[in-house]
Formats: C-alpha cells, structure tokens, sequence
C-alpha cells in the first residue's frame, strides 16, 4: 500500500499522472483539486468520482497523513509529530493568531547540523533532509484541521526543525508549490537561516517574493560562536554582508531574528552593540523580531563565567524577564532601529523547535 506520500513525489502532477494513467484525463484535474484545493482527508469525499473508484483509492493510495498532534490548553496553538514512509517524523507547528492569521511552521531537515545550543533540535544531531512533498504535507495537515473550521492557512515559516538552505531545492521547491497550489501569498512565506551565506545570495536571485529572516542571537562573534556554532564558519560580518547584497538586490525587507535569553544576550550593553553592529552593515530595510526564549532543554556548563560548552548540565537556559526585553526593545528603537516582540507560543506543548520529537524518541 502506498500513501500521500508516494503520490506527491516532488510535488508535480507526474506521479498523479502515472496513478490516473488509465482514467480520463478529467480524473486528474480533480483528484489534484480535491488534495490541495478542497484539503479531501478521504477518496470519500471527493464525490465527482464513481463509488468503485473511491473505493480503490481509498484502498491503494490513501490520502491519510500519519501524524501525532499536541494542543495547547489555550487552542492557540497544535503541534504536530508527522510521520513518513521511513518510519521517521518532523515537526510542524500550527499558531492561530488574534487577527485571524494562521501560521505553520515547517520543518525543512529531520534534526540539524548546527547544533546550536539554546536549540533542542541540535541534540537529535542531524537525521536527514526532507523531500519537497514531505514539507508540504505538513501544511497540508493543518489545511485539512483548519477546513473544519472554515479556516484556512494564511502563513508558512520555514523555522522548524533543520537548516532550510542546507536543503535548499528541496526547501524553495515546497515553498514555490506552497504559493502556487496551495494559494498561499509568497510574501506570507518566510525561510529562516541561521546565516549560511551562499543560501542568502542564492535566494536573493529567486524570481519569487518570498520573505528572507536571520537568526542572528548575538550582537558579537565571541558570543553568536558560543551559541551558534555555524559563526566560526559564517562570521557575524559575513551574513551582514550577504543581506546587505540581499537587501540591494531585492529591496525587500529582511526580518533579524534575536533570541532573548536570561543573562546571556538580553543586556542593555548588548542591545547597543546589537544597534552599533547593523547599522554599520544594513541600512533601512530590516527589523529586528525580539522572540522570548522558549525553555528547550540543560544548560551549557560554565556558561556564566564564559567557560566551555561541551558539557551540559541540569541547569536550563531562562527566558528574559518582560521587563529586560522592554528596555531592550526601548534601546534598540533609541538607536533607530525597528523592533517588534513575537508573542510566545507553544511553551506548554513543548512548543520550541525539536522538544516533540527528542521526547518521542527518548521515550
């Protein structure tokens, strides 16, 4: 038996085509529609097929996506665990906004490379990439949640699990088709990277208005190197540098990711050399996004006295306190920068980037 997953092989109509090779050409049209329009969870639903049909494909290609989900005692927010073909699974994130907006945050890798430390994700150390269709699937299930509810997805992330430019065609390829079948903005689709700067000047010939985000995390090379282990290779110089191509070439705006963590990068004297470092590389078309840390998992040893991170012990790193990120904030906007605080999602699901799967398979 084969599922979705088989069907959607780089997320064009030629397996469709393969599958309905014996049926009128109409049948095609409508089995994509009935996917990717109308979110069918079931052959069953899709009635402009005879009965005998939907009975076989029901039975040979089901539609079913196996996933394990979680939801927030608030309903603001579902995670999901999906499961492929492999037997292995990636996360997704469903966040329902108080403006009617609805975000999934995709996965583009099984665990990550880059081990960076605040990141749960790191620990499962890198697993594989996912095809095009598999970080598609993951959107398509919340579409299939979301049409219950008369709702649709607004937004898709590429912020979950993995480094998307160390998948790069597989990633711009699901992003394309997400625009083009799914009928999602491509300036409501962003792709975060943590700086890997060949990414960044690929992207920015991409024909498509998709948004680009840097997760920067430190104002200084001494502390990004500490917490972000990719710095040694790609400096803080060297991705300023890119997006400041990024931004001439593009003119579109570029979204600074900074991770608020207690007594490790939120201080006044690191949010002025936050303000000092991208106003020498960037000028006007960016914003720095302020994200409260979502406790992930031990922290780093002898982190307070800038000691090793090799070993790890049952201390976890803390999120800031509101009123250190006001007074962040209040800086960075005194030295002209632009700044807004996402709204935490998801911290009582194991909301953050990687918790889900590590706990699944610890279990």
């Amino acid at each position: 038996m084969r599922t979705i997953c088989a069907i959607l092989l780089q997320m064009n109509l030629n397996k469709l085509k393969t599958v309905f090779a014996d049926l009128p050409k109409f049948r095609l049209k409508q089995a994509f529609k009935a996917i990717f329009n109308d979110f069918a969870e079931s052959w069953d639903e899709v009635t402009v097929f005879p009965k005998d049909l939907r009975a076989k494909l029901n039975t040979d290609f089901p539609l079913g996506i196996k996933a394990e989900l979680i939801e927030s005692s608030d309903g603001k927010t579902i995670k999901a665990l999906v499961s492929f073909e492999d037997t292995k699974g990636a996360e997704a994130v469903l966040m329902h906004h108080s403006d009617s907006r609805n975000t999934v945050c995709v996965s583009s890798q099984i665990g990550c490379a880059m081990g960076c430390e605040f990141c749960a994700t790191g620990d499962m150390g890198f697993k594989r990439n996912l095809t095009s269709d598999e970080i598609v699937m993951q959107v398509l299930l919340f579409s299939r949640l979301l049409k219950r509810s008369g709702q649709r997805v607004t937004n898709v992330t590429f912020m979950g699990m993995g480094e998307p430019f160390l998948n790069y065609d597989e990633m711009i390829s699901a992003a394309k088709f997400l625009n083009k079948e799914l009928g999602i903005a491509a300036r409501h689709i962003s792709i975060s990277t943590c700086g890997i700067v060949g990414g960044i000047l690929k992207f920015m010939k991409e024909p498509f208005q998709f948004n680009l985000a840097i997760s920067l995390h430190a104002p200084n090379n001494e502390l990004r190197s500490k917490l972000m282990p990719v710095n040694r290779r790609f400096s803080l110089e060297k991705v300023l540098q890119a997006v400041a191509a990024y931004i001439k070439e593009t003119n579109r705006k570029v979204m600074i990711e900074y991770l608020l963590i207690k007594d490790v990068n939120d201080s006044a004297e690191n949010a002025k050399e936050l303000v000092k470092v991208l106003k020498k590389y960037l000028v006007n078309l960016f914003v720095v996004n302020l994200i409260p840390y979502n406790p992930t998992g031990s922290r780093p040893e002898g982190f307070a006295n800038k000691g090793t991170f090799a070993k790890r012990t049952p201390f976890k790193f803390e999120p800031s306190s509101g009123k250190n990120i006001a007074k962040f904030k209040a800086v960075l906007e005194d030295g002209g920068i632009e700044a807004v605080q996402r709204f935490s999602f998801g911290q009582k699901i194991a909301g953050a980037c990687g918790q889900l799967g590590t706990r699944l398979k610890n279990r």
